[in-house]
């Protein structure tokens, strides 16, 4: 019981670690940064079409996308909707 935590670790190798790569899973299940910049620059580029926000600490589950607004395609019929509907699927599982 409890949770099994490990580190600190550098944040420009973590993320590789705990990528899953060819069917296997990562080393972590999950990484925790401290600041923004350090776990939203690895998230993006490893996966930003499918990265999820999670904000941690509040008394209710909160989800987002991890790409910005993008106001410049907005009504274009462009939008990749991946993202947000990962958002969604992870605030179901966080709810249940």
């Amino acid at each position: 019981e409890g949770i099994d935590a490990s580190g600190p670790f550098a944040p420009d190798t973590v993320f590789m670690r705990a990528r899953a790569r060819d069917g296997r899973p990562g080393e972590f299940d999950v990484v925790v940064a401290m600041y923004h910049d350090q776990g939203l620059i690895p998230v993006k580029y490893l996966g930003v079409d499918r990265g999820v926000n999670v904000t941690l600490g509040l008394p209710l589950v909160r989800t987002s996308p991890d790409h910005g607004t993008a106001f410049d395609i907005a009504g274009t019929g462009t939008a990749n909707a991946a993202s947000l509907i990962e958002a969604i699927r992870m605030a179901r599982q966080l709810c249940a």
